[in-house]
Order: C-alpha cells, then sequence, then structure tokens
C-alpha cells in the first residue's frame, strides 16, 4: 500500500491493527469479573468506555451486564434502554430492595449485553441510603443473588459486569467500588486529569483498608488522545512511567464518531464499526480480556 502522505500511512497502520484482531476469539474469565468503571473528574470518557468496552466484548460472545448508577442515564441512553421515572431501576435494587433480574433489560442493539438502567431517582439515592441498613454493601449483594438467579434459571454465569459511576465519591460510587473485585480508570490525556488521580487513588485504598479489601486498580485506560499535542504524549508516558503495568497499550483518539453514537442511542461498536474509535475499543477490550 503507497504510504507516501499521512493518510495513507493512518490508513495502513488501522488496516494492520484490524487483521490482527480479525477472527481473534476473546478468552472467557475463569469466574465473573466485576469492575467499577471510576474517576472524580468528569468528562474523561467513564461512560463512553464503559458502553464501548462491554459492547465490544458482548459482540465477541460474551455475557455483559453494564450497571448504570449515574444519575444521568447515559449508559442507558448510549444502550439504547429506557430509562425515564416510570421504569424500574437499580434505584429501586438499591432503595426498595427489587431484585436485580427485574429490572435488567437487553440491549436491542447486542446480543449477550443485558442493562440495569438508571432513572433520574438516582439523584436523591445518596440521602435516602443514609438511614440504610449495610448502606455500602447493597450493590454487592444484589449482585449475589443475581448471580444465584441466573444460576437457578439455567442461564449461563456473566462474564464481566460494568458499574459506570458518577464524577463523585458519595454513597453510590462507595457501593460501586464494594461489589466490585476491578477499578478500570479512563484518564484524560490533559493535565487537570493527573491532578485528580492521586485523590482517587487515595479514596480507593481507603475502600480497600475499610470496606473492601479484594478491590484493585486493574486498568488504566488513556482516552482523548489527540497526537498532535505534544501535551497528549506527556501525559501518557507521565501515566505509564508510574503505572508500567496497569496501563493499557491500546489508546482511545479524540473521535467525532464516538461523540455522536449516543445522540443515535448507540454505541460507537453499532454506529460505525469501521471507525478509529470502534477500533480502539475492540483493541482495548482484546487486551483487557487477555490479562
Amino acid at each position: 500500500m503507497d504510504d507516501s502522505s499521512p493518510i495513507a500511512r493512518e490508513l495502513a497502520s488501522e488496516t494492520k491493527r484490524r487483521e490482527r484482531l480479525l477472527g481473534k476469539p476473546l478468552p472467557k474469565p475463569r469466574s465473573t469479573r466485576i469492575m467499577t468503571i471510576a474517576n472524580q473528574k468528569g468528562g474523561v470518557g467513564k461512560t463512553t468506555t464503559t458502553v464501548n468496552i462491554a459492547a465490544a466484548l458482548a459482540s465477541a460472545g460474551l455475557n455483559v451486564l453494564v450497571i448504570d448508577i449515574d444519575p444521568q442515564g447515559n449508559a442507558s441512553t448510549a444502550l439504547g434502554v429506557e430509562h425515564h421515572a416510570d421504569v424500574d431501576s437499580i434505584y429501586d435494587v438499591l432503595i426498595n430492595d427489587y431484585a436485580l433480574k427485574d429490572v435488567v433489560a437487553p440491549c436491542p442493539d447486542i446480543p449477550n449485553l443485558q442493562v440495569a438502567p438508571a432513572t433520574i431517582h438516582l439523584a436523591g439515592a445518596e440521602i435516602e441510603l443514609v438511614s440504610l441498613v449495610a448502606r455500602e454493601q447493597r450493590l454487592r449483594r444484589a449482585l449475589d443473588v443475581y448471580a444465584k438467579d441466573r444460576e437457578a434459571a439455567g442461564e449461563a454465569p456473566l462474564d464481566y459486569v460494568f458499574i459506570d459511576c458518577p464524577p463523585s465519591l458519595g454513597l453510590l460510587t462507595v457501593n460501586a467500588f464494594c461489589a466490585a473485585n476491578e477499578v478500570l480508570i479512563p484518564i484524560q490525556c490533559e493535565y487537570y486529569a493527573l491532578e485528580g488521580l492521586s485523590q482517587l487513588l487515595k479514596n480507593i485504598g481507603m475502600i480497600q483498608k475499610h470496606l473492601n479489601a479484594e478491590l484493585e486498580v486493574s486498568t488504566i485506560l488513556l482516552t482523548m488522545y489527540d497526537g498532535r499535542t505534544n501535551l497528549a504524549a506527556q501525559v501518557a508516558a507521565d501515566v505509564r512511567e508510574h503505572f508500567p503495568e496497569k496501563v493499557l497499550k491500546a489508546v482511545v483518539p479524540r473521535s467525532v464518531r464516538i461523540s455522536e453514537a449516543p445522540s443515535y442511542q448507540q454505541t460507537v461498536m453499532t454506529y460505525d464499526p469501521s471507525s478509529t474509535g470502534a477500533l480502539s475499543y475492540l483493541e482495548a477490550a482484546a487486551e483487557l480480556a487477555s490479562r
């Protein structure tokens, strides 16, 4: 292929990356991997990362559940699941003791992908949780019961659970940390992102010490990478230097297609599977599954 121009070189590189992924089955984990996607800074790509990695893994035949505990409900929107005020949601699981099996809905575009939607009621859940018994463990218990319900119904166990958090460390996020055994941190390739990371790691350390000793930061994903700027390259280099074992090789670029997809109630995996953004998330999902 002619690689005499930058566009031609980029196309040649993408073609090679696709060929490496083509027909490569993703391994099933030995037991359910429960991952919380968290970052106290807003706008770093938490929800985008959650829905696209979940979609990539489900498209490869793995059983995936996305739990949306962000009151904005953006993950529910991107996965095409109803989440208006009258829908039974994760709020009812946390506050009203509903069973998780009664609120999960299938994603209309992707087989094997289930969603526990968020509704606007979650906005008040932080206050309502304060007075409840075992308030930090309610999501974990609901997931344990859901696993037993699936087994009793003769359904295959879940391979992955992804929990999309709000950008704060309130009781909703604490519930997510207590329910999970892994944390995936998306980091935007900008300076402020590094400032928030140290505080996030301190908070995770407190959760490990007092509430969930099994929790570990297993994965860091660099998002919104702009290869034209020195700043993005510098931030990426700094993060890789500090966390060489945790940072995925896959990097998610700034992409119009990724931004457009939610407005069509889709992930970029179904909205434009041939885009650079979809390829990057496929690579990130494959790398995550192989760890």
